[in-house]
């Protein structure tokens, strides 16, 4: 129970900031820059791992979280652009 509650929470910092980083953040609410982190989280721990990088301390799973939600991020940015 408490990892998830730590997932949450970890995941709603980490698309809070990546929305900032990537200027999306006046664009969605804080139940999306949640869902952006955990998912992000996932995407930027796999591409760690990938890297042979670590991410068992709290500054490195929310490193990877950042950087797998500005990737995210980005992905929608160009289908968004594609679609008009």
């Amino acid at each position: 129970m408490f990892e998830l509650i730590a997932s949450i929470i970890v995941g709603g910092v980490a698309g809070w900031i990546a929305s900032i980083i990537m200027k999306t953040n006046q664009q969605q609410g804080l139940l999306m820059d949640v869902i952006i982190g955990i998912v992000g989280g996932f995407l930027g721990g796999g591409l760690m791992g990938l890297l042979g990088i670590g991410t068992d301390n709290l500054i490195m799973s929310l490193l990877a979280a950042v950087i797998g939600a500005c990737l995210l991020l980005y992905g929608l940015q160009v289908l968004r652009k594609r679609q008009k």
